[in-house]
C-alpha cells in the first residue's frame, strides 16, 4: 500500500495538519501516513480531542487505521467509502467538539445522504473556534455553497469542565458552489442594525458580562451598540464576550472566553483589539476564519477572499492541501494590511 507521508511538524506543527489530512484523505480516497503529529506542542502526539477526530474519521468511512491511541505521534489511515448516517462522538474532556466536527463536516457535506451527528465535549475553551463562531461565521458560508445544516444545542461546555452537547443535521450536495464572501465592512456605516455585543454566562453573575460589554463599547466608541446577555446551560461556570458585525455572507464574530484571574475589562480590551485590527485591514474575512475556509475553497475548485496578514495556521493549511490535492492556493499581499487568498480552477 502506497501512503502519502505528511509531516505533522511542518508549519504550525499542531493538530490542524492532522485534521486537514484526514479530511482530504477521505475525500480523495488516498491513504495517508502522518508522522511527528503535533510535534511543536508542549505535549506532542494525539490528545483526546485529536484522537476523537481520528476515530470519527475512521467511523464514517470504515477506514483501516494504525496507531490510533493517546500520545501516538504516528498513524496510518486508509479510507474506504464514506457513509452518511447517524453518529455520536464524545471527547471526554473540554477539547473542541467544533474541530472534531470540522474534520468530518466537509466529507459528510458531499456524502450520498443526510447525516445527523451528536458531539459531546468542549464548545468554548478559548483555544479553538467556539460553537457560536461555527454557527454564525463558518456554517453560513458552507450553506451558501449548497450544504444545508441545522444545529441544536443541548448545553455548552466551557473550559475546564467541558460537558457540552450538541447535534448537527447535514443535508449534503453533490458539488460545492464556489463561495462568495460579502464585501469588507464599511467602518462609516456600522450602526445598531449591523453590530451587536453579546455576553454568555453560566453559573456566574450577570455583572461580569455587563462589565465586559460596557468596556468593549467604550474601547470601540460604539456607545449605542446593542447588548445582549445570554444565560446558557453548562456543567461548569463560564462566560464568553462576543462582538459581532453582520455582513452579506456571514457574521464576523470576535470572541474571548473568560479566564479565572483575568478581569472583565481585560477580556473586553482583547476582544475589542481584534475588532479594531480587522476593521483597519479593510478585508472580507478575519484571520481565524481564513484558515478554515481553505479546505472548502479547494473542494469547490475556485474562490477568492481578502484577509489580514495570514496566520501560520493558514499558511500550513495551504501546504497540506497542496500536498494532498495538488491544488495550489495563492496567497498574495494586496496592500499594507490586506492579503488575497485565491484558487483558480484549471
Amino acid at each position: 500500500m502506497k501512503y502519502i507521508t505528511i509531516d505533522g511538524a511542518q508549519g504550525e506543527g499542531g493538530g490542524q495538519v492532522l485534521r486537514t489530512a484526514l479530511t482530504l484523505s477521505m475525500l480523495t480516497q488516498q491513504p495517508i501516513e502522518l508522522i511527528n503529529i503535533r510535534a511543536n506542542r508542549q505535549k506532542p502526539g494525539l490528545m483526546r480531542q485529536h484522537l476523537t477526530s481520528v476515530l470519527a474519521a475512521q467511523t464514517i468511512c470504515d477506514a483501516a487505521v494504525e496507531g490510533a491511541e493517546l500520545g501516538s505521534s504516528h498513524i496510518r489511515f486508509q479510507p474506504k467509502q464514506v457513509k452518511a448516517g447517524q453518529y455520536q462522538f464524545a471527547i471526554g474532556t473540554a477539547g473542541s467538539t467544533v474541530l472534531v466536527c470540522q474534520t468530518i463536516m466537509p466529507v459528510l457535506a458531499l456524502a450520498n445522504g443526510i447525516s445527523t451527528v451528536t458531539f459531546e465535549g468542549g464548545t468554548h475553551n478559548g483555544m479553538s473556534p467556539s460553537l457560536c463562531f461555527f454557527k454564525e461565521s463558518y456554517l453560513p458560508i458552507l450553506n451558501a455553497m449548497g450544504v444545508q445544516s441545522d444545529v441544536e444545542v443541548s448545553r455548552l461546555g466551557f473550559y475546564p469542565a467541558g460537558g457540552g452537547k450538541w447535534q448537527i443535521k447535514i443535508n449534503p450536495t453533490k458539488q460545492l458552489k464556489p463561495f462568495k464572501i460579502g464585501k469588507a465592512p464599511d467602518v462609516g456605516q456600522l450602526n445598531t442594525d449591523n453590530t451587536e455585543l453579546a455576553g454568555f454566562v453560566s453559573q456566574l453573575p450577570d455583572s461580569i458580562a455587563m462589565r465586559e460589554m460596557n468596556a468593549a463599547k467604550k474601547a470601540l466608541d460604539w456607545p449605542n451598540a446593542d447588548c445582549q446577555i445570554n444565560h446558557v446551560q453548562s456543567p461548569g461556570p463560564g462566560n464568553s464576550l462576543q462582538i459581532k458585525i453582520q455582513s452579506q455572507s456571514h457574521t464576523h464574530l470576535f470572541e474571548v472566553v473568560g479566564e479565572l484571574g483575568t478581569s472583565a475589562e481585560n477580556i473586553a480590551k482583547r476582544c475589542a483589539g481584534r475588532v479594531k485590527a480587522f476593521l483597519k485591514s479593510n478585508s472580507q474575512v478575519e484571520h481565524y476564519l481564513a484558515d478554515q475556509l481553505l479546505v472548502l475553497m479547494a473542494l469547490a475548485g475556485s474562490g477568492s477572499f481578502t484577509t489580514s496578514k495570514p496566520s501560520l495556521h493558514t499558511l500550513t493549511n495551504a501546504q497540506v492541501i497542496q500536498q494532498i490535492t495538488k491544488k495550489e492556493i495563492n496567497i498574495e499581499q494586496d496592500s499594507e494590511h490586506v492579503w488575497r487568498i485565491s484558487l483558480t480552477s484549471t
